[in-house]
């Protein structure tokens, strides 16, 4: 179903048995907008059938947040004006050449191009690719640009991070509304999953200067201002508390005696990534 998060601004929820992303709905006075384009047609069908009973104004625009198969599959069967930063464009320029097929993708999993986890999640999703075609978008920018909707207003920057360099999120500063896409999510194609203190704290100066309610992310549902700046608050912590180690067993070990109890499950995830990230930079 499209759930509304504000007057002007819906979303399709997540859908982790596949790994569809949360996809957005924004309607100005003119036209309405797209935020990414789904894991595949099917996925890019059903948003656009739940979108239609919803818009005031013709949809007339897709942005891509990111290259990853699951935000950019359903391009083609949306048909709008896609719009993506230059660097997505060129990554999905690449994919148009690449086979879908079972086969192709179990060999790039064995020479490590592909992981097993999109790998899966693609046959779920789509069992059989025959049909699969990828479009690149008509548009791109280097740095930052804006919509006019018709009343409503989308900023669109390039912000990077680990999970994907070519990431960029949208604000409506109307609804006070940012889409994130995956730009907070740990980078997972390089071997273990990892977080760069550096990059993080870059990452978030760039999020934090947008005045924002409501933190819509690409696999969790969305966040109001004091659930995201909480979660922001205990990555940085526990990445300060990593520092540069690189040895999991002393990093946990800084950590509880620090906040003076044992890590969580989730904490302990996020110190492993950070640990990760320096043992990465150390190669």
């Amino acid at each position: 179903m499209l759930k509304k998060l504000a007057n002007n601004v819906y979303y399709m929820p997540h859908y982790s048995e596949t790994d569809r992303p949360t996809l957005g709905l924004i309607c100005g006075e003119t036209y309405s907008l797209v935020v990414d384009s789904g894991n595949s047609p099917a996925h890019a069908s059903d948003f656009l059938n739940l979108a239609g009973e919803k818009v005031r104004s013709p949809i007339k625009f897709v942005v891509i947040t990111h290259w990853h198969w699951d935000h950019i599959f359903g391009m083609k069967t949306m048909n709008l004006l896609a719009i993506s930063h230059e660097e997505t464009k060129k990554k999905i320029d690449d994919l148009k050449n690449v086979k879908w097929d079972d086969a192709s993708l179990d060999a790039r999993v064995e020479t490590g191009e592909e992981i097993e986890f999109c790998r899966d999640m693609i046959k779920r999703e789509m069992p059989t690719r025959d049909d699969l075609e990828l479009q690149a978008p008509d548009l791109s920018f280097q740095t930052k640009m804006e919509i006019d909707l018709g009343g409503i207003t989308c900023v669109v920057e390039h912000v990077g991070g680990v999970h994907a360099q070519d990431s960029s999120i949208i604000y409506v500063p109307e609804e006070k509304i940012v889409f994130l896409g995956d730009c907070i999510y740990q980078d997972f194609y390089s071997g273990e999953w990892s977080y760069d203190k550096k990059e993080l704290d870059i990452l978030l100066k760039k999020i934090k200067k947008y005045d924002a309610d409501w933190y819509v992310t690409g696999h969790q549902s969305p966040k109001t201002r004091e659930e995201m700046n909480g979660f922001f608050d205990e990555l940085t912590s526990i990445g300060e508390m990593v520092g540069d180690e690189v040895s999991l067993e002393k990093a946990v070990a800084i950590f509880n005696a620090v906040r003076g109890k044992k890590s969580n499950e989730e904490q302990l995830e996020y110190i492993q990534n950070f640990v990760s990230g320096n043992q990465k930079k150390e190669k």
